[in-house]
């Protein structure tokens, strides 16, 4: 098995189950935030893997 994608950088989009505030982090060099708002542990909302256009 290769590690090699397990180690690398992916975009994630983190949400407060309280207040909704969204914030992108990077996994898995980052661990799940605290919210700056209401200082509540943030949970994964989405993962941004695929190529997104807006």
């Amino acid at each position: 098995m290769d590690n090699g994608d397990r180690s690398k950088r992916e975009p994630v989009e983190v949400i407060c189950p309280k207040c909704r505030y969204v914030e992108i982090i990077y996994f898995p060099v980052e661990d799940l935030p605290l919210c700056p708002v209401c200082q509540t542990r943030m949970s994964i909302q989405e993962l941004l893997d695929e190529g997104k256009s807006y």
